[in-house]
């Protein structure tokens, strides 16, 4: 398979430019043991050991206008590599971007694929990580969602955005929750939301909506959320979310 990567280089057509374009980023991948289990592999924060397990792949990219709106393939990688976690139910690999000079932003997205060519799908696969950091669109009728997993031992989670400037609303969905509001945050501050977790909900996924304002156009904004359980333990989002979009059952209701 192949780690495919989009408009990976700065400075380009999608990227956010500050002066003259001076930053590099370096994509690294990794699998091995340890390279998820490390506790510091699924924290929100790269601190300590969080570039664990077994270096498989790296490239840096600059202002490489060949790669502007095109993709990079890294591999090909034997599924075999990745770290086996029976928890999460197969070969975990770990990919890293790191700014490692600049102050310039680099907009990219990643496709797990079997092509080192095109986009096809791995039978089975999915991407998760535990903090977005992303831009909305422009457009005022779009909706953005992230699939965060609730474990068995979740009884209450933590929802934290940031950067968000009023952009419209968030709402949360679930088997329990029919589009609850969670807070958001203003220009260059966090806000946090916590809400219960009840029985039906463990175990699937949880849908969180980002909805544009209607009122004021709001362009360029980029915004970080992540989400913790009662533990301080980072959640992952799924870019596919397990066990499908969660759908709201009116027949439970929250204590």
């Amino acid at each position: 398979m192949y780690l495919r990567v989009y408009d990976p280089d700065t400075g380009g057509d999608l990227d956010e430019q500050k002066g003259e374009c001076n930053t590099i980023v370096n994509f690294s991948i990794y699998g091995g043991k340890g390279c998820w289990s490390d506790t510091a592999a699924q924290s929100v924060h790269p601190k300590g050991n969080y570039r664990s397990g077994f270096l498989l792949s790296s490239k840096s990219f600059g202002v490489d206008p060949i790669y502007n709106k095109q993709w990079y393939s890294f591999g090909p990688l034997n599924p075999f590599e990745g770290e086996f976690v029976e928890k999460l139910g197969g070969h975990i690999f770990k990919i890293i971007a790191r700014g490692t000079s600049g102050d310039d932003g680099n907009i990219y997205k990643y496709f797990l694929s079997t092509s080192p060519t095109e986009n096809k799908a791995v039978e089975g696969g999915n991407l998760f990580t535990y903090k977005y950091h992303f831009r909305l669109p422009d457009n005022q009728k779009s909706v953005c969602q992230i699939y965060p997993y609730i474990d068995d031992k979740t009884i209450s989670i933590e929802v934290s955005n940031f950067d968000w400037d009023n952009d419209g609303i968030i709402r949360i969905f679930s088997v329990a929750k029919n589009g609850n509001l969670s807070d958001v945050s203003a220009d260059n501050n966090w806000v946090v939301r916590n809400l219960p977790i009840v029985k039906e909900e463990k175990n699937s996924s949880v849908e969180i909506q980002f909805i544009k304002n209607q009122t004021a156009q709001i362009k360029n904004n980029n915004v970080v959320v992540f989400v913790r359980n009662q533990y301080g333990e980072s959640l992952p989002f799924y870019v596919i979310p397990i066990g499908g979009v969660p759908v709201y059952s009116p027949k439970i209701r929250m204590k």
